[in-house]
This record gives structure tokens, sequence and C-alpha cells, in this order.
């Protein structure tokens, strides 16, 4: 196990960058915009549990292949960006179904199920997140206190903790947003989420590794 002290100052670095919105925070907003502060929190419980694949993948040892592999590397975020395009066509036909109809509406949230798998492969399906946890958690491992594997299994759990805090924020704050404009079309909605996912895959598409 770490060292309390070691953990604080984990703790301490990174608290910040879990407060900086990310992708990740414009799909949740977006996810929560469209659908509500329900499906917003089941797609960020989603976002969470891909953190931890690619926690798993850092103890494993399999982010350093990420990193050093540009086959590898490009083709997950060839996959990510793949999905992202998804859910923007998705998200498009969706608006020219919406019509007139306003943005809130009984009985319309998808169910939980696709929140979550939609959420999941937003938060698994970016090497870059990969790429920051094999660089960050292991530079607060100490092999002197234990299998540093360990360490970065328990680091890398503990940031997704941290994470959480401003991702539900989010994804709850979005969604009582979505009733404060309820009398907005839908459809405006939901070609808004068709830009944004659309541009989150140009994001991804132009991320590069380290190395490179």
């Amino acid at each position: 196990m770490p060292d309390p002290h070691v953990l604080a100052l984990f703790a301490a670095a990174a608290i910040p960058v879990a407060l900086f919105p990310g992708p990740a925070v414009a799909f949740i907003v977006t996810s929560s915009l469209r659908h509500g502060s329900a499906f917003g929190v089941r797609a960020t419980a989603g976002v969470e549990c891909g953190y931890v694949i690619h926690v798993l993948a850092a103890v494993c040892g399999l982010s350093a292949l990420l990193a050093a592999s540009a086959a590898a590397f490009s083709a997950v975020k060839l996959a990510g960006a793949a999905y992202l395009v998804w859910l923007a066509v998705g998200a498009w036909r969706s608006a020219r179904r919406a019509g007139d109809a306003p943005v809130v509406e009984p009985g319309g949230t998808p169910a939980a199920g696709r929140a979550f798998r939609q959420g999941f492969a937003v938060g698994a399906l970016n090497p870059k997140t990969a790429v920051f946890f094999l660089a960050f958690l292991p530079q607060f491992a100490d092999p002197a206190r234990g299998p540093v594997g360990t360490q970065v299994l328990v680091l890398g759990l503990a940031f997704i903790a941290i994470a959480c805090v401003p991702d539900f924020t989010w994804a709850v704050a979005a969604g009582r947003l979505r009733h404060r404009i309820g009398r907005v079309r839908r459809a405006v909605v939901d070609r808004v989420s068709a830009g944004v996912y659309s541009l989150l895959a140009g994001v991804l598409l132009s991320t590069q590794r380290a190395s490179s």
C-alpha cells in the first residue's frame, strides 16, 4: 500500500486533473442534456468503469505496449473515434425524428444499459487515458513498500474515486439544465450533440503518442 503521505500528495496532484473538463465531461454533459440526469449518471458510471480498464492495463503493462506501439495506439484511437462518429450519426438521426418536440418528454429516457455501455466505450476507447495513467500513477509508487503493481492499482482506483465527484456533478447539473430549457426543440439539442460527438472524434483522431 502507498504511504499515507504519498496518498495525500497524490490526491493534491490528482484533484486539479480531475476537475479540468475534458472529452469525457463533454460526453457526460451532452448525454444528460439529451436524455436527463438519470441517463447522464449511468453514462458517467460507464465512463468511470472504462477508466478501470486503463488502470488494469497500467498494472499489467499493456499501457506501456500501447504507448510504445504506433499500430496499437492508432487502433484504439480509430476505434474510439469511430464510436463517437456512430454516436454523432445517431444524435443527428434523432434530431430529424424529433422535429418540434420539446427537450423534456415523459417516458423518453433510453434504457439504463445503453447509457452505461456508451459511457464505458467512451472511457475505455481513449488511448490518451491509458498513456496518462501509465505516466502519472507510477510516479507515486515506492518499490520499498511492496509490489508496484498493487500500489498502481490502489492509486488508479483512488484517482477514479476522485474523478467521480466532479463527473457525477456535471451529469446532475446538466440534467437540471435540461429541464430549464424544456421549451427548446429537442432537435436543436440533438444537432448540437451530434456536433459535440463529431468534434470529440476529431480531437481523438488528432492525438499523437507522446514519443512521436
